[in-house]
């Protein structure tokens, strides 16, 4: 068996890492709270690592140690890890001395430690603190590169602080109480020292704070939104309580990933993920805004004119720009993963589905309350985007959504399943390009359809148009994506690059449900299938069939399970029709939260260790759309959605609610805050809602008020 070469590079898993996140700074650290150099822990701001090295350690006479981790926990900004220092305090199995740390995310960084003492005698001890920064790209660090060049630190005409600084950030690091002087060693490290006297039952903390100032701005420095927005009246019961759980900790990850646009800082949007991706992501923002329409538009409105300002006025194809198209991802520097040669601009539109996915946040963020004079200001970028759907999206006759990348160093796909060897044929071999995506051809449809009530509404020209492209796309899925294979007639994954259906079986067909493209029979094969045993388990839908060739549980779009995709085939099961079938699904998703302490993941793996599945080891942590995906299952909870703008929900649970009795507070329809509480039998009590609503349920309402 060979070995593999000293010298390899390989992506840093982060699933023993522990992560917070406050807008455009995040901190991966152990368990222990410690960062330590030589891995891809660190403290980034702005993709940049200010710090790659923090760790704590204790001494008396016997020596120095590092307190043995007890207990962690992390969860949006905050984090808090308990050590026993074994080496400090009575002899024997009990630990008496312990040390709690608080960190707090601000724009840098901020922590308590707190020692306690429970021996019987006092305590003498060295606190000590060392801290090393490298100021390395988050790109290379994800490429596997994890030790850059030290930055040699400067300790303060005060004495009290060090600071370092790259070229594009200084970072200042105190310690308070400051105690003795600062040693600085060769390797760039710079370690505070504090003496400690404790006596029996006693506690004392210091105090390690880290400011960040930025040197240089990038054209996409993006500051923190968290501050901007309150979510603190939205809460949930259920009779399910591991629903409660995922929704009150995943909405709290949401907000620690909420940015501000740096043009218009009012306008806020949700950064993909951390840590790769705490950035504008068209798709990953747009669809995060999207799950969390019914508490309220402002995520939304904030996304879409954040996009909209970057929307492409001209055709580039080293950046992918196309006029009316929305942008995939914007950097703050361009992006070189010096592995795999990889090459993004900072402003990049390698997408083939972000325009269609902007086109229908708009439109349903109208209908659950956005006003039109807001709608109306973005209808200039509405009719370009839809132009480009129409024209540019069409690169050949077929009439269809395709992708290509033409640059060589670009993403080879550019659906959400964007990795090199995602769209397959059901024999496992990988399709050739230019890609059609099924679900990119049913967004579009619904994007078209959308706009064309819009445009009634708005009283736009070519409405009618809209429907009657629509009505073409329709025809063309319904006529040339459905294929016959040993797992039965189900949707293609994709056309290839000669036109032909990739008949692989994936969860992309989950997507068409609920967008109008289906008849009834059609709609049903596709809800069979979805959930069946090929792709649907007790945690959740695999992104590809496990009869599929290819298929691996733990690849990143070959099997494994993606949160946000399981949370859409449950919404548009819901959408269809299928109530019980998307309360199914829902459930194997509240299965999986448990086992990631209802934080969940990008993505994870069906395949069980014992009764929990098991995670994927580079997953990020948080990400928007998984921490967003409650509030989908909220929504399949109720059975809600909307019919008529300002006007008209609808509240259709189904006969057994997804997740027992529950009850919704925070939601917002037409600007006004309602609260909907189902009982065992669906019966719905309903709080705030406007009196000219008429409220469409299978169940009786019990009582409503405004």
């Amino acid at each position: 068996m060979s070995e593999p070469a000293a010298s390899a590079t390989r992506q840093p898993w982060l699933h023993e890492l522990s992560i917070t996140v406050d807008g455009n700074v995040t901190a991966l650290s152990s368990r222990s709270g410690d960062i330590d150099r030589g891995t891809a822990q660190g403290l980034y701001v702005d993709d940049r690592r200010v710090l790659d090295g923090l760790v704590v350690d204790l001494g008396a006479t016997n020596g120095f140690e590092r307190p043995t981790p007890v207990a962690d926990r992390a969860r949006g900004s905050r984090g808090h890890y308990l050590g026993s220092a074994r080496g400090l305090g009575d002899t024997g199995p009990d630990p008496t001395v312990e040390l709690l740390r608080t960190r707090l995310l601000d724009g840098g960084l901020r922590e308590l430690l707190t020692l306690t003492s429970r021996a019987a005698d006092p305590v003498h001890a060295t606190l000590r603190v060392a801290v090393s920064s490298d100021g390395l790209d988050i790109a290379a660090v994800k490429a596997g590169v994890v030790s850059g060049v030290p930055t040699m630190p400067e300790v303060d005409e005060t004495g009290g602080a060090v600071s370092f600084a790259d070229e594009w950030h200084r970072t200042r690091v105190h310690v308070d109480p400051a105690g003795e002087q600062i040693q600085l060693t060769p390797d760039g490290r710079a370690v505070f020292s504090v003496g400690v006297e404790l006596a029996p039952g006693a506690s004392t903390s210091v105090v390690v704070g880290v400011e960040v100032e930025r040197r240089q701005r990038s054209a996409f420095d993006a500051d923190s939104g968290s501050s901007a927005i309150g979510w603190s009246d939205i809460a949930l019961t259920a009779g399910d309580p591991r629903l409660a759980k995922a929704f009150a900790h995943g909405l709290d990850d949401l907000h620690h990933l909420l940015l501000r646009d740096p043009v218009e800082p009012s306008d806020l949007f949700a950064a993909a993920g951390s840590p790769w991706y705490l950035t504008l992501f068209g798709r990953d923002s747009l669809w995060a805004a999207r799950m969390l329409l019914p508490f309220g538009v402002e995520l939304a409105h904030g996304t879409l004119r954040t996009l909209a300002r970057r929307q492409g006025r001209g055709f580039d194809p080293a950046t992918g720009e196309a006029p009316g198209k929305i942008p995939h991802e914007l950097r703050r520097d361009v992006y070189r993963d010096p592995v795999s040669g990889m090459t993004l601009p900072q402003v990049y539109y390698g997408t083939v589905d972000a325009t269609p996915l902007w086109v229908t946040l708009l439109v349903e963020a109208w209908e659950w309350g956005l006003s039109e004079d807001r709608v109306a200001e973005l209808l200039p970028q509405l009719e370009a985007a839809v132009g480009w759907i129409l024209h540019a999206g069409q690169p050949d006759q077929d009439g269809l959504l395709k992708y290509l990348d033409l640059t060589g160093h670009g993403l080879a796909n550019q659906g959400w399943k964007d990795s090199g060897d995602s769209i397959r044929w059901r024999d496992g071999r990988v399709a050739d390009g230019p890609i059609a995506l099924v679900e990119a051809q049913a967004y579009a449809v619904e994007a078209l359809r959308g706009a064309a009530r819009l445009y009634r509404s708005l009283g736009v020209v070519g409405a009618d148009e809209l429907d009657v492209a629509a009505d073409a796309l329709t025809t063309r899925i319904r006529e040339r994506f459905w294929v016959e294979t040993d797992a039965g007639r189900h949707l293609a994954i994709a056309l290839d690059g000669a036109g032909r259906a990739v008949d692989g079986l994936a969860s992309n067909m989950g997507h068409v449900l609920g967008t109008g493209v289906l008849g009834p029979g059609e709609a049903a094969e596709v809800a069979a299938t979805v959930t069946g045993p090929e792709l649907l388990d007790e945690f959740g839908v695999r992104t590809l069939g496990t009869g599929n060739g290819g298929f691996n549980p733990i690849g990143y779009h070959t099997g494994s399970i993606w949160t946000h995709d399981t949370a859409i085939c449950a919404w548009n099961l819901f959408r269809e029709g299928f109530t019980a079938e998307a309360g199914a699904v829902a459930r194997t998703l509240v299965a999986s939260a448990e086992a990631f302490d209802y934080r969940w993941p990008e993505l994870y793996s069906g395949l069980p260790l014992g009764d929990r599945p098991s995670p994927y080891p580079a997953s990020c942590r948080p990400q928007a759309w998984s921490a967003a995906s409650a509030a989908v299952l909220v929504t399949v909870g109720l059975g809600l959605s909307v019919h008529v703008p300002g006007e008209r929900l609808s509240l259709r649970p189904g006969p057994r609610p997804a997740f027992g009795p529950l009850e919704v507070t925070g939601l917002r329809y037409a600007g006004h805050p309602v609260s909907i509480g189902l009982d065992t039998a669906g019966e719905a009590t309903i709080r705030g809602m406007p009196p000219q609503v008429v409220i469409d349920t299978d169940h009786t309402v019990v009582g409503t008020s405004v």
